[in-house]
């Protein structure tokens, strides 16, 4: 079992990585466009559901994740 800094390291590196890839690819066309995202615009009110955006990236997430495990045993 891991020693639960590690956890945090791990977390925090992945944060990290999440954050150079926002920082260098600050828009991605694509991205909450997709067909079944919701976006509502009234006169004074903006709501926006990205229900599609969601669902592939926690699609893209889990299969990343799987790599690590499959490759990592």
């Amino acid at each position: 079992m891991l020693h639960p800094a590690w956890t945090l390291i791990i977390i925090g590196v992945a944060i990290a990585g999440v954050g150079l890839v926002w920082l260098l690819f600050p828009s991605i066309p694509w991205l909450g466009k997709l067909p079944g995202d919701i976006r509502i615009e009234g006169e004074h009110t903006r709501i926006y559901i990205p229900i599609t955006t969601c669902i592939v990236l926690s699609l893209l997430l889990t299969g990343i994740l799987w790599l690590v495990r499959y490759f990592s045993k």
